[in-house]
């Protein structure tokens, strides 16, 4: 028994140390991936010759679409059983997230900076924490709202040291962190609490020709004609079909990297992405970027930071609860056959 347990602890620590690179490999190919995606999409948007956001990100989610029905329909991986009912209650609250998030995103890129943006986006972990108290997927205490205060206090001041401050891009940077922090909850609750067995295929297999559907009105309404219409705009089959195939890498990328950890692993690698980000933007779009840019996303960061650290301590403390809680069972399964084995010798 001794050295049965001498195995068993040796093995655990392996165990721990596999999944632990196996979480740093899908948190870097997340990164590399999302990095790429975005840059590329500002290049096309505001430097190619194709100020289309919309029309862009449907050409995303269609070749989204096509390329995971056939990996589906050829069997290379299956689709899950799921009823109407499911569709309707967790699919197409995604899926329009999703493509409010995709396309108010992209729009941005029209009137501010990379860096300037990634410096907002450190308002998600705010935007995650309040809507997960709304669906019961975080609880609300005056603490963690401190944290979110300083957070947003941070990013306040970035935005007052930015120089190239547009308000309609502010805007719609704003709304797409709130559909993406929407997204990102009910994702995790759909892979999670659901009991469904999605893949990053079948995610997209369900959620993209639904988050297509829905951008097809507002494109209709808003880009249709003028790009019919546009004589100086700018395609090709190369760059169009390499930006959508990293943006089907990037949407696997995303729901793997939540499916397999969580949406607080993702928002911890999404701190180190925006810092490559802001150095990436500065370095090939010469972004300007001042000291009280800089000063101000500092204080975000802190405050991203801490609110991660917090949260991973309160995970391992649940974790270690789980664990006592569950030594404590076997405990009492073990001691049950050894009592009624002294009562029997009693008795005779």
């Amino acid at each position: 028994m001794g050295e049965a347990r001498n195995d068993k602890s040796l093995a655990e620590p392996k165990s721990l140390a596999s999944q632990v690179l196996l979480n740093l490999a899908y948190v870097s190919v997340w990164i590399g991936l999302s990095g790429t995606v975005i840059l590329y999409n500002k290049w096309i948007l505001a430097y190619y010759g194709f100020p289309y956001p919309i029309a862009l990100t449907i050409w995303h989610m269609t070749f989204s679409s096509g390329l995971a029905f056939a990996i589906v329909r050829l069997g290379y991986v299956e689709a899950c059983n799921m009823s109407a009912e499911t569709y309707v209650k967790a699919v197409v609250p995604i899926g329009a997230c999703f493509a409010g998030t995709l396309w108010l995103g992209n729009a941005a890129y029209l009137y501010l900076s990379v860096s300037f943006i990634q410096m907002l986006k450190a308002l998600m972990p705010v935007a995650v924490f309040i809507v997960g108290c709304g669906l019961g997927t975080e609880s609300y205490d005056q603490n963690t709202m401190a944290n979110m205060l300083v957070v947003s206090a941070g990013v306040a001041i970035a935005s007052y040291g930015e120089i190239n401050f547009v308000v309609i891009g502010v805007m719609l940077q704003m709304i797409s962190i709130c559909t993406e922090s929407t997204r990102l909850t009910l994702v995790q609750i759909l892979l999670q609490s659901r009991g469904l067995k999605l893949n990053p295929v079948t995610t997209l297999y369900y959620i993209a020709p639904c988050s297509a559907a829905f951008l097809l009105v507002p494109f209709a309404l808003l880009e249709a004609r003028p790009l019919l219409n546009d004589p100086q705009v700018n395609y090709d089959v190369f760059t169009f079909l390499s930006n959508a195939a990293a943006a089907f890498a990037l949407n696997m990328a995303v729901f793997l990297l939540i499916g397999k950890t969580s949406a607080l692993t993702m928002n911890i690698a999404g701190v180190v992405k925006d810092w490559l980000l802001i150095g990436l933007s500065v370095f090939l779009f010469r972004s300007a970027v001042t000291s009280i840019n800089l000063g101000g996303y500092m204080v975000a960061f802190l405050g991203v930071c801490w609110y991660n650290y917090r949260k991973l301590q309160n995970m391992k403390k649940k974790q270690q609860e789980k664990e006592a809680a569950s030594r404590t069972l076997d405990d009492d399964d073990i001691s049950k056959p050894l009592k009624s084995g002294q009562n029997g010798m009693s008795k005779a």
